[in-house]
This record gives C-alpha cells, structure tokens and sequence, in this order.
C-alpha cells in the first residue's frame, strides 16, 4: 500500500464493458466542468468543493482550542443535531477512537465522554439519556443552521431548560456551544445569550459539512486530531480533481454506479468487514440518498456489515432478485489484530488457523465472499482503505462527496437540495398546529 485510497472495480468485470466506460468519458468530463465552473444546478451549495484547501488554519486552531477547554472541564458532551448535523461527527468517532469510548475510565479516554440527542423524536431515548448524564458537569453542542430544524430544537429546549436551572443563566451560557448558519433563529439566541459559536458556512449542505465545525468540533472533543483530517481531505481535493475520467478514481466510482443503474442496478449495498464503519454506512446513505434520489430516479443506498450480515443478508444477496451490487470498504491494516491461539483438544477442528490472525481470517471473508457474489450475479465495486488515521478518513469523506455530485450530474439531477424531505414536513407542521 502507498498510504493512498485504492479504488478497485477488477470484480465488476464481467458486468461493465471498457467501451461503456469510454462512452461516459464525455458525461464525465461535462460533469466535471459544470462543477468546477460553478454552472450546474445547485452550484449556491458548493463551498465544499473546495473547503479542505480554503479553511484557514485560524478556524481549525479555534475548534482546537474550544475542544481543548471542553475535553479539561466537562465529563459529558451532547452534540444535539440530526442528519447531516451529527452523522459525520459520530462516524468519524466510532471510526478513530476506541470501540467502546464512552465505556473507558476517564483517565483512558481523555476527555469526557461524547452522546447525541436532537436525532428522533423520542421520549424515552432523551429521558434515557438524561437519566445517565443527570449527575455530570455538561456541555451541548446544539447545531442547526436554522435552529428551528425540529428534532433538535425541542431537544435542546429540554437540555437548555436543565442546564439553566442547574447553573444559572450565566453558569449555562458557559456550557452552550452553537454551531449555526450566519442567520437563524439559533443565530439570533446565540448573539443574545453570549454562546461561544462556530458558523456553518452558507454554501456548504449539511450532508456536506462533516469537515467543518458540524463535524470537526465533536471529534476534537475525542482528541482526534483534526488537522490531520483536514490535511487528508486537502490530498482528496488534489486527487479528485482530474478531469480525465481514467485517472480521478472519485469519478470512476460515479461512472461504475451509472453503468450499473443503467442495467438496473438500482440498489448499492455498501458493506464493511469492521463493526466501525457502522455510523459511516449511515453518513454515506445519507449523502447518496439526499442527492440522488429525485425525480422518481436514483440508486437506493442500503449497508451490510460483513461477516455479521452474511448470517442474515447473504442469501438474499448471493441468490434474490438481480438488482443490486456491492460497493465493499476494506481496511488493510486495522488499527489492532490478535493472533489465533491452538486449543489442546481442538473440539471446533479448527486448529489449522493457529497461529495466523483474526484479520486474516477476516480478508479471506472478504474474498471469499467477492467471488461467491461475483459468480452470483452480483458487480462487486472495492474501495481499499491503507489504515484508519485522520488523514485516510478526510480523504475518504472527500472522496465520496466529490463522487457523489458527479454522479449526480450524470443522473440528470440536483445533488445540492432536498425537496422531498419538506413534503413530510409540510404534512407534520400541519398535523401539529392546524389553523
């Protein structure tokens, strides 16, 4: 491994002709220009594009520092948000720190430990939520570009209310952060009560903002090192920015996903061999299915995480219905292995594996079951991963969302808006408050 993503579509073969490639070329490099002209539909919502080379070293070092003072004083950080608002931050937790953060002493992790509310509409999850941290010296991190989004905004009315009547309105002020668009509602309560805030920019979606402040105030928090993340962000934007087609692997993947729909290919599994990628899955169907899924067009996201859902999703994925392909996240070197010990009276028989290590036996899954799907009909699409650092992961999120907008534009349509979800919105506000 050179330390770079790899991008490998050996295993989709047999479903995807060089000519069909070639045919795309154009498309491609249209799509290309059109995003890099800021001409196409959507072009309001591209601060992304080049966010990684135009953050300043400022606005990290501030998020450094407020995470620092958060991480010396608070034993518990709620992020309250939903969406694009906390995916991010919560894959890049789950996928750069310990398995099992929130559960290790205090002096082990660092810091304080990291929950999310703002993220349903339940009851029970937030009195839950509230029973375990009742006790704990908090800080919220409540962020909503609008601030009137309502899953977050009634949570943060029940976390402000607690905070307010524990410490006071000045003691709470000291303990509300705002991550917010520079108008709003949110905006407005920030200016008036003195939080200490953090801006998300205009241009940038929330699907698309996990390398702001959204994303990188929370994983600071965790004592993950965001400028390392942003540098590997910095090296996707030099990589995706090819224009020819064979040369950019981002765009490679978008025109593979088109190939395939095209053949009617219309659901992509994303599958991981780490129990880690569990909250990344969740982040990427988000950005996949917000901005590909208009005009009764589309590609439906779904993930599996493997070798788990082998015993629950394999046979319908070896043997159902024709219609989707794998897109698979392997990581090449995970962050610990365990070597296989022998067992005296070999009662599982499987004493032939001593000595070699989980993660072996773990990538002989993965190919093992590439080649099952692959002779079953099933496009098999590879995206290698050197290590999870911070830099890998701000590579692989660019990576996605520079594929995602091409593929966008090659679907014929927006990836920058959402107007199908103001419909159940319209409908609810209307059930809520009838007139």
């Amino acid at each position: 491994m050179n330390g770079e993503i790899i991008f490998d579509y050996a295993d989709a073969g047999d479903f995807v002709k060089k000519h069909e490639l070639d045919a795309l070329e154009t498309q491609v490099l249209a799509a290309h220009e059109t995003l890099h002209r800021y001409e196409g539909p959507g072009r309001e919502y591209l601060g992304w594009l080049g966010w990684p080379l135009h953050c300043s070293r400022e606005d990290v070092d501030k998020i450094a520092r407020v995470a620092a003072q958060i991480r010396e004083r608070a034993e518990a950080l709620v992020v309250i948000g939903i969406g694009g608002s906390y995916l991010g931050a919560r894959s890049a937790l789950e996928l750069l720190s310990h398995s099992f953060y929130n559960q290790l002493p205090r002096e082990k992790r660092g810091g304080p430990r990291i929950f999310f509310a703002g993220c349903n509409l339940s009851a029970t999850y937030l009195a839950h939520l509230w029973d375990l941290i009742d006790q704990q010296d908090l800080v919220i991190n409540v962020v909503s570009k609008s601030g009137n989004t309502l899953e977050p905004a009634l949570a943060f009315r029940f976390f402000r209310n607690m905070l307010e009547k524990r410490y006071g309105k000045k003691g709470a002020r000291e303990r509300i952060i705002a991550t917010t668009g520079e108008k709003g509602s949110l905006r407005r309560l920030a200016q008036q009560e003195g939080y200490e805030t953090f801006t998300v920019p205009g241009d940038i979606g929330g699907r698309y903002s996990v390398l702001t402040a959204v994303g990188l105030l929370p994983v600071a928090v965790a004592g993950i090192d965001i400028a390392e993340i942003m540098t590997g962000a910095r090296r996707g934007c030099r990589l995706y920015d090819e224009e020819k087609l064979t040369d950019n692997p981002a765009y490679l993947y978008a025109a593979l996903r088109q190939i395939l729909y095209r053949k009617g290919k219309i659901i992509e599994l994303l599958a991981s061999y780490e129990p880690s990628f569990s909250l990344f899955t969740e982040w990427w169907k988000q950005l996949f299915g917000e901005s590909e899924g208009k005009d009764q067009k589309g590609i439906f996201p779904a993930g599996v995480s493997f070798s788990a859902d082998l015993h629950a999703m394999g046979q319908f994925i070896q043997d159902g219905y024709r219609n989707l392909f794998l897109t698979t996240l392997w990581l090449e070197k995970p962050p610990q292995d365990l070597e296989i010990p022998p067992l005296a009276e070999n009662i599982d028989e499987l004493n032939f594996l001593t000595g070699k290590t989980l993660h072996h036996v773990n990538k002989q899954a993965c190919a093992g079951t590439i080649m099952a799907h692959s002779s079953g009909g099933v496009a098999n699409l590879k995206i290698i991963i050197p290590e999870m650092t911070p830099r890998c992961y701000g590579q692989l999120v660019y990576f996605f969302e520079k594929a995602c907008a091409v593929s966008g534009y090659l679907l014929g349509v927006n990836p920058f808006d959402q107007p199908g979800v103001e419909a159940y919105k319209k409908n609810m506000f209307a059930l809520l408050n009838p007139k």
